[in-house]
C-alpha cells in the first residue's frame, strides 16, 4: 500500500516542482497506462465483487448489508460447481483484458490474489466428495442459527420478515447439505462417531422449547426471535397486532419448516451413526484420501511444504519451546520435571476458577479486562488501529463443548456489527487461567479481531481483497500476536507466560499431530499421548482438540507455519532496514493489504522493504 502513496507523491511533485523536468514520452506513456490500467482493473475487480456477492446472501448479511436479506445461500452441489464455473469464466476474462505488467504494484497484487483464490477453489472442489459436511466443529446445522441470531439486526417491519423467510431459509439449506453428506457417505466417507453425536445433539438442542414442545423454555431462534419483534415494538416501529402477527408467522416457520428438517438430519444420523468408525482414522484410510490430505495442507498452508516436512518442522519447535517451558519451571522454583510441573499446572486450583455461573463471569471479565488493557497499547506498535469494537461472549448453549477450542466472529465493515470473542464455559476444568491471557490476545487484540476488523474496513483495495481469508495468514497472525503481546509487555505473571508457550507448543504439537493422524497413520490415543506430553493443558481439552484435528484435516497446521513466516519476514525487515526499521510500518504493511497466501504476502513484504529504504 505505501508504494501507492509514493507514487502519486512522486507524480505530484513532477507537476509542481520549478525548475520543470521534462519527462521522457515513453516513460511519461508508461506511467499513464499504467495508472490507467490500474484504475480500469480496480473498477474490474468492484463489479466482479459485486456479482460473487450475489452468490451468497448470508456473506452479504455478515458485512452488514441487507440485499437479499429474505434469502439463504444455495448450499447444494450444483451451486458450488455454478460458482466455481464463474469464477473460471472471470479468470478467463481477467487474463483476455488486463495487462498484468502495465499495473501498480498493488494492483498486480489483486490480480494474482484472484487468480490464487479460484486455483484454490478449483483444486479443493476437485474433493468436494471427500468432505465432512457435518462435524463437531461448523457445519450448517449450528452455524446458519448462529448468523440468524447474531448477524441478521433487525431495525424495522421488512427486516422481521426478512428474518422470518430466512428460517424457512435455513430449513432448505440444511437439507441441501444432508443431501452432500448422504452422498458422500455413500462413498464411504464419514466422520468419526463423535462427530455424529455431537451434530445429533447440537440439533436437538436448537429443537428443544417452545415452539417445539411445552418446555418453560423457549427454544433459541424462538427466543431471538421474540426478542426482536419486541424490540421493535419497544422502539414503536410496529404496533401490537403487527407484532402478534409476526410471532405467528415466526412460530409457523419453525414448526413447519425449520423442525421438519432438523428431524430428518436427526434421524438421518441416528440411522448412518453406526457405519461411522468408532474409532476415529486419519482422512489417508478413506478413497483418494492421501490425495485429499496433501491438498488439504495447500490449502490451509498456502505453501508446497510436504507431510513429512511439516512434521519435521513441528518436532524442531516442539523441542525449543520445552526448552524454555523448563527455564520457566526453573525460574518459579518448581522442585521437579518437566511433566510433574504439568501436572500441577494443570490440576491445581489456584490456576482454575469456579465450575459455577461466577467462576464463568469472572472468566468473561478477565478477558475483556487483558482485552481493554492492551487497546491502550495499539498505537505504539501499530498505525492503522480497527473501528469496531470487540466483546467477550460465551458460547450459546445449543453449541457449547466441553473443553473446545475458543473463536472469533468477525465484526462489519461499518463497525455497526461488533467482532465477538467466543469461549466454551460448560466446563471450567477445561479452561486454566495461565492460557486465558494469550487467548484474550489471540482472539482479540491484537490478534483476530484486530486483523479481521482492518481487513473488512480497507478502503485501499479492492472490496475483494478485503473479505478474503486465509487460514495460514490469520491463524499465523492470531499466533504471532501472542509473541508480539509479551514483547508489549503482557504476561508479567509468569504462570502467565507459561500458558503462552503452552498456546505455541499447543501449535507445534499440531504440526506434528496431524500430520500423525492423516500421513502416519497414528491412533487417536497416540496423538492424545503426544500431545499430553508436551503440554499442560487439561485432558478434556487435549482430547478435543485431537478430534478437531481429526474432522478439519490440514487445518491445524496453518497456525505455526503461519507465525513462522511473519516471524522471518520481520527478522527479514529489520536486518535489512536497520536504524529505519518500524514496527508500526511493518504492521501495517502485513495488515493494510487484507488477508493473503504467505507466497504473496512474502512479496509484499519485500516490496516495502524496498519502499522504506
Amino acid at each position: 500500500m505505501k508504494h501507492t502513496i509514493y507514487l502519486s507523491a512522486a507524480l505530484l511533485l513532477a507537476a509542481c516542482s520549478e525548475p520543470a523536468v521534462e519527462t521522457p514520452p515513453a516513460a511519461e506513456q508508461m506511467a499513464t497506462a499504467s495508472v490507467s490500467e490500474t484504475e480500469r482493473i480496480n473498477a474490474w475487480f468492484e463489479e466482479k465483487n459485486e456479482e460473487q456477492l450475489q452468490f451468497s446472501p448470508i456473506q452479504l448479511t455478515v458485512l452488514g448489508r441487507k440485499e437479499l436479506y429474505d434469502q439463504v445461500d444455495d448450499m447444494s452441489v450444483a451451486a458450488a460447481q455454478e460458482q466455481l464455473d464463474w469464477m473460471a469464466a472471470t479468470v478467463s476474462e481477467l487474463e483476455q483484458q488486463f495487462d498484468s505488467d502495465a499495473l501498480d504494484f498493488e494492483a498486480k497484487t489483486s490480480y494474482d490474489l484472484w487468480v490464487f483464490q479460484y486455483e484454490q477453489a478449483r483444486d479443493n472442489f476437485e474433493f468436494n466428495n471427500q468432505e465432512y459436511v457435518f462435524e463437531q466443529m461448523g457445519g450448517v446445522h449450528s452455524q446458519l442459527p448462529v448468523i440468524l441470531m447474531n448477524y441478521h439486526q433487525v431495525e424495522s417491519l421488512s427486516d422481521m420478515e426478512a428474518y422470518i423467510s430466512r428460517i424457512g431459509g435455513v430449513a432448505r439449506a440444511l437439507g441441501q447439505q444432508l443431501e452432500w453428506a448422504q452422498n458422500n457417505a455413500e462413498r464411504g466417507v464419514r466422520p468419526p462417531r463423535y462427530a455424529y453425536e455431537f451434530v445429533r445433539d447440537a440439533s436437538s438442542g436448537l429443537t428443544q422449547g417452545q415452539p417445539f414442545d411445552d418446555a418453560e423454555n423457549d427454544s433459541a431462534v424462538w427466543n431471538d426471535a421474540k426478542t426482536k419483534i419486541d424490540a421493535l415494538v419497544s422502539a414503536e416501529t410496529i404496533d401490537a397486532a403487527t407484532a402478534e402477527d409476526l410471532r405467528a408467522r415466526a412460530r409457523t416457520a419453525l414448526d413447519n419448516e425449520f423442525l421438519p428438517a432438523y428431524q430428518e438430519l436427526i434421524s438421518w444420523l441416528d440411522q448412518d451413526i453406526n457405519n461411522a468408525p468408532a474409532e476415529p482414522v486419519g482422512v489417508s484410510t478413506l478413497p483418494n484420501g492421501a490425495a485429499f490430505y496433501n491438498q488439504m495442507l495447500r490449502s490451509y498452508t498456502t505453501t508446497d511444504l510436504t507431510a513429512d516436512e511439516i512434521h519435521q518442522i513441528g518436532l524442531d519447535e516442539v523441542a525449543r519451546l520445552r526448552a524454555e517451558m523448563i527455564a520457566i519451571k526453573d525460574a518459579v522454583e518448581f522442585d521437579g520435571d518437566l511433566s510433574e510441573f504439568f501436572q500441577f499446572v494443570s490440576t491445581d486450583e489456584q490456576f482454575f476458577y469456579s465450575n459455577d455461573d461466577a467462576g464463568r463471569q469472572r472468566y468473561l471479565d478477565e478477558s475483556t479486562a487483558f482485552i481493554d488493557n492492551m487497546k491502550a497499547l495499539l498505537p505504539e506498535y501499530f498505525g492503522i488501529l480497527p473501528k469496531a469494537d470487540l466483546v467477550v461472549k460465551r458460547v450459546e448453549p445449543f453449541r457449547e463443548q466441553d473443553g473446545a477450542a475458543a473463536h472469533y466472529f468477525g465484526s462489519s465493515p461499518d463497525g455497526s456489527i461488533p467482532g465477538t470473542y467466543y469461549v466454551h464455559l460448560s466446563d471450567m476444568s477445561a479452561n486454566p487461567i495461565t492460557e486465558l491471557e494469550a487467548v484474550a490476545y489471540h482472539e482479540g487484540l491484537p490478534g483476530h479481531h484486530m486483523q479481521i476488523a482492518i481487513a473488512r474496513e480497507l478502503e485501499s483495495v479492492p472490496s475483494f481483497r478485503s473479505q478474503a481469508g486465509f487460514t495460514a495468514y490469520s491463524e499465523g497472525w492470531g499466533l504471532y500476536t501472542e509473541l508480539l503481546s509479551k514483547e508489549m509487555g503482557a504476561y508479567q505473571d509468569p504462570y502467565s507466560d507459561f500458558g503462552r508457550l503452552v498456546g505455541e507448543m499447543w501449535r507445534a504439537v499440531r504440526l506434528v499431530v496431524d500430520t500423525g493422524i492423516h500421513a502416519m497413520g497414528w491412533t487417536e490415543q497416540q496423538a492424545v499421548d503426544y500431545f499430553a506430553n508436551n503440554v499442560s493443558t487439561p485432558l478434556p481439552s487435549i482430547v478435543s482438540e485431537i478430534r478437531r484435528y481429526t474432522v478439519l484435516p490440514g487445518q491445524a497446521t496453518s497456525y505455526k507455519i503461519g507465525m513462522l513466516k511473519i516471524l522471518e519476514l520481520r527478522e527479514r525487515a529489520r536486518a535489512q532496514l536497520g536504524d529505519d526499521f518500524d514496527i508500526r510500518d511493518f504492521h501495517d504493511a502485513v495488515l493494510g493489504g487484507g488477508g493473503l497466501p504467505l507466497a504473496i504476502l512474502e512479496r509484499r513484504i519485500d516490496n516495502y522493504i524496498e519502499m522504506s529504504r
